[in-house]
Order: structure tokens, then C-alpha cells, then sequence
């Protein structure tokens, strides 16, 4: 591992007398490095091989084509409302406005799904909504397995329907 190596051993060649010094001998140490290099790499493949890596956090979003209408049933939809101060509303078809809370949003989707598979959940989000509100919603989607959704800004005329509630 390691070494000392003392020099040679030889007679001072000065004369010996008063006021010469004797020059002491060096000292030379060797290490080994092999030892260290292997435990470095040792714990390097250690790490890469039990290092978990995260999924992406991105969701796969499918836009549609430019100037494409698609019809859809009225009964097959969903309208969900987003108020500026994070309120939730659905409303079935022409059925009432109800409000509802986040933790009873996905018993609801599985609810009308079971009833109606071709079920599409049209989201409206007010402008000055919060951000993360979108975000949610969209967790909450997907965390439901609910893949037929559209996000769509909220008009006027939605905005005058949820602010009497």
C-alpha cells in the first residue's frame, strides 16, 4: 500500500570537526493509489445502478387541426366552470349550474361516465383564473382516466351565468 523509502546509507563525506552540520536525510513516501481508484469506481457504478430516475412531469397534449368543427351531442357534454376566485361549476347539457368541490370531481366524471361512455368534458377557465387552477384541473383529469376533455377560455356569457352563484 505504502512505502518508506530511506535513501542510501553512506558516510558523510565533511570533515568531522566543530561548526560543520550534518545534512539530514530526506524521507520519500509512495503511495499507492490503486486502493482508492478502485473504491471511487466501485461507488460510482453503485449509484448509477441504484439511482431511480423520475418520469417527466410533462402531459402529452393532441391540439387540433386549424379551422376543424367537430359536432358533438349536447347530452355528451360535460361543462365544467372555473371562477376567478377558484370555484367549481358543472353543468349536463341544459341541465342547472351545481357547484362542486375538487374532491368530489372525480366520483362525478366516473359517475356520468358509467352513464354515458361517450362522455366529453369541456373546461372553461376564467382569464383572470389562477394558472395553477388549469394545471389542477388537468391533474385531476388525468388522474380520473379521463381522456376526452377540451380547454377552452371562458366568454361573457358564461361569466354571467356563474356569477349569480
Amino acid at each position: 500500500m505504502a512505502g518508506l523509502d530511506m535513501g542510501g546509507g553512506g558516510s558523510s563525506h565533511g570533515k568531522a570537526g566543530v561548526g560543520l552540520r550534518r545534512k539530514k536525510r530526506r524521507v520519500g513516501v509512495r503511495l499507492d493509489m490503486t486502493p482508492m481508484v478502485d473504491v471511487a469506481f466501485l461507488l460510482l457504478i453503485f449509484f448509477m445502478v441504484t439511482t431511480v430516475f423520475r418520469r417527466p412531469l410533462a402531459m402529452e397534449v393532441n391540439m387540433p387541426e386549424k379551422d376543424v368543427k367537430v359536432e358533438v351531442a349536447e347530452s355528451n357534454v360535460m361543462t365544467m366552470f372555473i371562477r376567478e376566485d377558484d370555484k367549481i361549476f358543472y353543468k349536463m347539457a341544459k341541465g342547472p349550474l351545481t357547484d362542486v368541490k375538487w374532491s368530489e370531481m372525480a366520483p362525478l366524471w366516473k359517475a356520468q361516465t358509467l352513464l354515458n361512455p361517450e362522455l366529453i368534458i369541456l373546461v372553461k377557465v376564467d382569464r383572470k383564473a389562477r394558472y395553477e387552477r388549469m394545471v389542477d384541473m388537468m391533474d385531476e383529469l388525468e388522474g380520473a382516466d379521463m381522456s376526452r376533455f377540451s380547454l377552452i377560455p371562458m366568454e361573457e356569457v358564461d361569466r354571467a351565468l356563474v356569477a349569480d352563484k
